[in-house]
């Protein structure tokens, strides 16, 4: 049995095998564009280690035959005293779980390979850094440290300005708490290291908060996840390293524009937990024009290869730009909407495959509910529209307490981030403020996918989930106080406001007429879903009968 596979553009195997994202980081390769080495170690591997609680015969032998060759490949030792080479070790499951099982960054660094990594670099705050963020990673991840033991820690590694000595004094801290458990410790052998996140992110597959998540998305529990294993990228480098996310088109209108956010100094987990406050997209322009003219042309040659909207995730290395992953669409409501009709437009896809590609819940969301206008004084905080639409609930400070309160009524989650430990207070929220984070946060990528509201990086908010209350502008509010969210315009107000309904966008007129056309009868007394429901059954019809 195969179980670990190269990442490179010969693989042919299925995204059933690798996981959608080792699969999409095949098709990267075959389109030439930058994607650090590495192996992906299957789904089927997975699944061995959930039936019988250990890795499956053979595994060890073909995970050293991996390491060998991606040793090889660029000119590095795990672990070793001279080139190190440091690892990221990520989940894949076949369909996209986005933050739902662990992920584990800058493997490889043991006490020597860190001051290896000094040596060669030049900068050992850089190096203290990394090792710092391996540490509160593995023990999170691996060890299972909980995240409040923690939190002291990783506020530290998201600092720029943390000290060479500071640095040093909260690596022992974390070893520390680490040994307070009693339990395993970070071993000192890099391949050790190696098998015990892989065996973490297969265990993560199991995990309350995935369950949940594939309990919400009819995802079958059987899949299992691949983990992917590539050469570290270090956007935390230099004033020249930094990391983000980027779509293609707007995730919340569909427009043709690049939309997405970065962070400079930092490593992808920074963007993704929402622990930091991130820039646009454009930023880059002007600061590292090179990646962003790289990172332009690669959304451009994606979309033509998937035919199709698309999600990556980059990171850029003293200048120069690695992409990390791809995922083709899809977007819901208006977007959704908008990307078929203009691909339409443009002879990227027919008519046909843009009416099948259109979900008929997605035109009942069309029209998205707005608060209506209202005065300065009446808005308790404000921050980033994440997720278009309103909701109105009572506050809720824990993912705890939201499934708690939601059993009496509607609930809006109010959180500084979220995290995967919160997907059961997600799914029981109707709206989700932060106090931090931007549009490529867990809360916001959570939202998205669940169609709820969201307002995220509301920086004048406060949240004490101990003593059960929020603050912003001077106003205290304790749990299960009634507010709305505005996840469009991205106010939060107190109470239940009025609130209106935004126009249609004149795609969905365009669409719908192909429906018609399509349905050959009368629309009149059908609603808008029912009109599209009829074109997508006679499309069907059609296709099945040619096929047959």
């Amino acid at each position: 049995m195969t179980w670990i596979h190269s990442l490179s553009a010969e693989v042919e195997e299925s995204a059933e095998v690798l996981g959608a994202k080792a699969h999409g980081l095949v098709v990267l390769r075959r389109l030439g564009l930058p994607v650090p080495p590495g192996f992906v170690i299957g789904t089927e591997a997975c699944r061995a280690f959930l039936r019988a609680g250990r890795l499956p015969s053979g595994f060890d032998s073909q995970l050293a035959d991996a390491v060998s060759d991606l040793e090889a490949v660029t000119h590095r030792v795990l672990g070793g005293a001279e080139r190190p080479l440091v690892v990221s070790v990520r989940s894949g499951g076949a369909v996209s779980m986005p933050g739902m099982m662990s992920t584990v960054l800058n493997l490889g660094l043991t006490t020597g390979a860190t001051t290896a990594l000094a040596d060669e670099t030049g900068d050992l705050r850089f190096a203290l850094d990394s090792r710092l963020r391996f540490l509160t990673g593995f023990a999170s991840e691996v060890l299972g440290v909980g995240p409040a033991t923690l939190a002291g820690v990783d506020r530290m590694s998201a600092r720029q300005d943390t000290g060479i000595s500071r640095l040093t004094e909260a690596i022992h801290d974390v070893e520390r708490l680490i040994a307070e458990r009693g339990g395993d410790t970070v071993s000192e052998d890099a391949v050790r290291q190696l098998e015990s996140a892989v065996t973490a992110v297969f265990s993560s597959w199991n995990s309350p908060r995935a369950k949940t998540y594939r309990e919400l998305h009819g995802i079958p529990h059987d899949l299992g996840t691949a983990v992917t294993v590539q050469l570290m990228v270090f956007g935390n480098r230099d004033h020249h390293s930094g990391t983000g996310v980027a779509f293609s088109r707007d995730p919340n209108t569909g427009e043709h524009v690049p939309f997405g956010e970065v962070l400079f100094g930092r490593q992808g987990d920074d963007v993704v937990s929402g622990t930091s406050l991130t820039g646009p997209l454009s930023e880059l322009a002007d600061r590292e024009p090179a990646v962003w003219t790289s990172l332009l042309s690669a959304l451009t040659r994606l979309e033509e290869h998937y035919r199709d909207a698309c999600y990556v995730e980059f990171t850029f290395e003293t200048g120069e730009q690695w992409v990390l992953q791809v995922r083709p669409g899809p977007f819901v409501g208006r977007a959704a909407v908008r990307v078929a009709v203009d691909l339409a437009d443009a002879g990227t896809i027919g008519r046909d495959e843009a009416l099948l590609r259109v979900s008929p819940h997605h035109l009942a969301r069309l029209r998205t509910p707005r608060i209506a206008a209202i005065g300065p004084d009446d808005v308790f905080t404000r921050g980033l529209g994440a997720s278009p639409g309103v909701a109105v609930g009572r506050v809720a400070t824990t993912a705890d307490s939201a499934v708690r309160l939601a059993a009496r009524g509607p609930v809006v989650l109010v959180r500084p981030e979220t995290s995967p430990l919160d997907m059961h207070g997600l799914a029981a929220a109707a709206g989700i403020v932060t106090a931090r984070g931007g549009p490529a946060s867990h809360a916001a990528v959570v939202a998205r996918s669940l169609g709820k509201p969201a307002v995220v990086g509301a920086a004048g908010l406060t949240v004490d989930a101990a003593d059960g209350f929020v603050r912003a502008g001077g106003r205290t509010l304790p749990e299960g106080t009634l507010i709305a969210l505005d996840g469009t315009s991205g106010e939060v107000v107190v109470g239940e406001p009025h609130v209106t309904t935004s126009s249609a966008d004149p795609e969905p007129h365009r669409l719908l007429d192909w429906a018609d056309d399509i349905a050959a009868d009368e629309p009149k007394g059908r609603t808008e879903p029912e009109r599209l429901a009829a074109a997508q059954a006679v499309l069907r019809r059609n296709s099945h009968g040619t096929e047959g």
